[in-house]
């Protein structure tokens, strides 16, 4: 299991730790007691612990969230075959944001 620094990237998603939460961010709430930080057609959802993170989405972009992490809690990757390997987040606040790739019609979500 990786510990994260001060920046990571896994699959689809960019992070980076922040000061804040943006005064507009809404809350998310958890799916069965985990919060899906990032979703994927496939079933490959990468996911935390709802009791040890709160989850905040940027009203404005799909493309940006942000969790408040209570108590150290690992981003897991969620699917039975090429897994990326955990990453462990301290208490704090992060930025996460999905990864984007150029198509001739202009951008698209990536997919993992």
């Amino acid at each position: 299991m990786k510990t994260f620094g001060k920046v990571c990237a896994q699959g689809d998603i960019y992070i980076r730790r922040v000061d804040t939460i943006p005064a507009n961010a809404v809350r998310v709430e958890p799916e069965k007691g985990v919060h899906i930080v990032t979703h994927s057609e496939t079933g490959s959802h990468h996911t935390m612990l709802a009791e040890r993170v709160n989850m905040f989405r940027a009203p404005d972009s799909i493309m940006d969230i942000f969790l408040e992490v209570k108590e150290a809690d690992e981003l897991k990757h969620l699917r039975p075959h090429d897994t990326h390997e955990s990453i462990m987040f301290e208490p704090g606040v992060y930025h996460v944001r999905r990864q984007r790739e150029y198509i001739p019609d202009g951008y698209r979500v990536v997919e993992d």
